[in-house]
């Protein structure tokens, strides 16, 4: 009875710490949001779940910051950022911030005005270069020039800015000065497919953002016009204002990035602030980062990260604190039993 008593409680006692060590890093490590700031050339850090300001991330100007606007975590986890005053991408440490790079050295491959990046799905570095007018594609391990993916005015690109990778694999840009459309890419080989959102579609000017919603669905800042736009994923049809005008206070919407909640986060440019809208029906939710919160002036683009703080989740504590202290009982115990059993075999006739 005894033997089964200790086997009974060692169990438990590995099964709370196990459980306690598994679950603690899920639930303490939580993603921080991640904001470029246009006026002071620097990217701030905020927490994920509050909105509260952490750090300067990037601190002003570091490893020659300048005008920053496109930012991605990339495969390495260290932070990705276009300089536009530099032509160049920039690489930080992605838990400290620490300059590490140019990833893109000025003007690699004819880049000018760099604007949006993104990890394509092979692993390489698209960036839109709105100087000329073109996207190019950079190795994402060592950032040498691969090619101009999309050449220069292909499909009628006339000053590119964001990019994404669709559910169906093709990359659409948004294409900001001449026409106001959403061009869309063969993603493999950068052929010119469809003006996926023909010109002004829905009231659309100067498209700044560009998110697949989980639905398939086409989100669009519109900057020109203060609101987000939705567009059929497939037919690239009007759906309607997924946020509407100015809605919360929106003045020159920017960026585009769900959380971890599955609400919408946009970057507002001219109010100096981050804000936050349900993920299903657009309805205004609050200021998320508040104007001006941590030094932050002019807001382009944003991104979800690691944080490089721990939050203790406290369920998870608890059980890791009930196994260690059962393992401690339980070998305080286990000696006792073992005299006993010893003591049994000896007397045993």
């Amino acid at each position: 009875m005894k033997r089964d008593r200790s086997t009974v409680l060692a169990f438990i006692t590995v099964l709370a710490v196990t459980i306690g060590v598994v679950c603690l890093p899920a639930a303490a490590m939580a993603d921080d949001l991640f904001v470029s700031s246009l006026g002071n050339n620097s990217v701030l850090e905020y927490n994920g779940t509050t909105g509260a300001f952490v750090r300067a991330f990037v601190p002003a100007g570091n490893g020659g910051l300048n005008q920053p606007f496109g930012l991605t975590f990339g495969p390495n986890g260290n932070l990705f950022v276009s300089s536009v005053g530099t032509d160049s991408v920039l690489e930080y440490n992605g838990a400290t911030g620490a300059f590490v790079t140019a990833f893109v050295p000025a003007h690699s491959g004819g880049l000018n005005d760099p604007i949006g990046l993104i990890f394509g799905p092979n692993g390489n570095l698209f960036v839109s270069s709105q100087g000329s007018n073109s996207v190019l594609e950079y190795n994402g391990t060592t950032g040498a020039f691969v090619r101009a993916f999309v050449p220069p005015a292909s499909g009628g690109l006339d000053g590119p800015n964001a990019l994404v990778f669709g559910p169906n694999g093709n990359l659409f840009v948004g294409n900001g000065f001449a026409t106001s459309s959403v061009l869309e890419y063969n993603g493999t080989t950068g052929a010119f497919l469809t003006a996926f959102v023909p010109a002004g579609s829905g009231g659309l000017f100067v498209p700044a953002g560009l998110l697949f919603e989980t639905g398939g669905n086409l989100l669009v800042a519109s900057a020109g016009t203060d609101n987000v736009l939705e567009y059929n994923g497939t037919t690239g049809t009007f759906v309607g204002a997924f946020v509407p005008a100015g809605s919360g206070g929106l003045n020159n919407p920017l960026g585009l990035v769900f959380g971890p909640n599955g609400n919408l986060f946009v970057a507002s440019g001219r109010s100096d602030a981050v804000l936050e809208y349900n993920g299903t029906t657009g309805a205004f939710v609050t200021a998320f980062v508040p104007a001006g919160s941590g030094g932050l002036n002019q807001p382009t683009f944003l991104t979800f990260g690691p944080s490089a703080g721990i939050v203790s989740e406290p369920s998870s504590l608890l059980l890791l604190a009930c196994g260690v202290g059962g393992l401690a009982g339980w070998r305080r115990w286990k000696p006792a039993t073992r005299v006993a059993a010893s003591n049994s075999v000896v007397t045993r006739p």
